[in-house]
């Protein structure tokens, strides 16, 4: 048996054995008024409110069905990848026990958690080995931008229905699964400088965005179903159009990533699509997108790129 020196402590899981998905308790539960109190009178009184209703549940928020689909994964295919769900929370362990009632009652398998009685909680996100951060506060969502985590800002959002058994999940490109630099061309220069810039260099692959780690975490997944079968189906809704469209396409299957379904909507408004889609949730960097989004779907905005610099 191999004995560990007391130095080499064990890295997180690799993102090959497992999904991990971090969330706050803000995406998860709906804590809009005890919030609003912690605000407006401070930690204490938050305190004081969440232990004398301790015992009242708490109505699921923005992030719940999401939860419930991600969890639902680990009973379809032993031989998959497992889901795990991590739970970060500017609770204190103390306040922090309704939130715990209310996933005990709701049977959502998390038994991993950090509470940090207001202090930061994206410090914890790597260590987890979190592929994915949502959360209601854009200060912890963009320290774990920074720290190489997949994260996004849960903003308030039409109630997703759980219409579907199906985990629908939809991404922007640019800034998103992709890095900036075609977007930053498009900002900076116009629209026809980015179409020629990216018909010039269409067999060059993008850049590498924040989310591509999560995406190809959830094609693992999808690799233990037939693609007739799988309870994960994910979608491209991009404001790209031809000929930009073919550089998205090679770097995909240059990175051996699928994509179920490929939007390209030349500047079209995302929100009617993404709720034709039926998508649980959508990641954007942009903010005009994500207004048109959350109109229709569970929304989460990534702070990453020309548009949020």
């Amino acid at each position: 048996m191999r004995v560990m020196s007391a130095s080499a402590e064990p890295a997180p899981a690799a993102a090959a054995d497992k999904l991990v998905v971090a969330i706050s308790s803000r995406a998860l539960f709906e804590l809009g008024d005890s919030h609003a109190l912690f605000e407006d009178e401070g930690l204490d009184a938050y305190a004081r409110y969440q232990i004398a209703h301790e015992d009242d549940l708490l109505a699921p928020g923005i992030a719940f069905p999401l939860v419930q689909k991600l969890l639902r994964l680990n009973a379809l295919a032993p031989s998959a990848p497992r889901v795990e769900v991590i739970l970060l929370s500017r609770n204190s362990a103390d306040t922090g026990l309704r939130i715990f009632n209310a996933i005990e009652h709701y049977g959502l398998d998390i038994v991993r958690a950090a509470f940090t009685n207001g202090a930061p909680t994206a410090n914890y996100a790597h260590p987890f080995g979190a592929n994915l951060f949502l959360s209601a506060n854009v200060e912890d969502v963009r320290r774990a931008l920074t720290a190489g985590v997949a994260a996004a800002t849960i903003l308030p959002s039409k109630a997703p229905q759980l219409a579907s058994e199906q985990l629908r999940i939809a991404f922007d490109g640019d800034a998103v699964i992709f890095g900036d630099d075609s977007e930053r061309v498009s900002h900076l220069e116009g629209l026809e400088a980015f179409h020629r810039n990216e018909t010039e260099r269409a067999r060059e692959p993008l850049a590498v965005g924040p989310f591509r780690g999560f995406l190809e975490a959830l094609h693992r997944i999808q690799a233990a179903f037939p693609i007739e079968g799988s309870p994960i189906r994910t979608a491209l809704v991009t404001a790209r159009s031809a000929p930009a469209h073919k550089r998205v396409i090679l770097t995909l299957r240059e990175w051996g990533v699928r994509i179920d379904e490929a939007l390209f909507l030349g500047g079209r408004s995302k929100g009617p699509f993404l709720e034709a889609f039926g998508a649980d949730i959508f990641f954007d960097d942009s903010m005009l997108n994500v207004e048109s989004a959350r109109r229709h779907v569970a929304t989460g905005h990534v702070p990453h790129g020309v548009h949020n610099a």
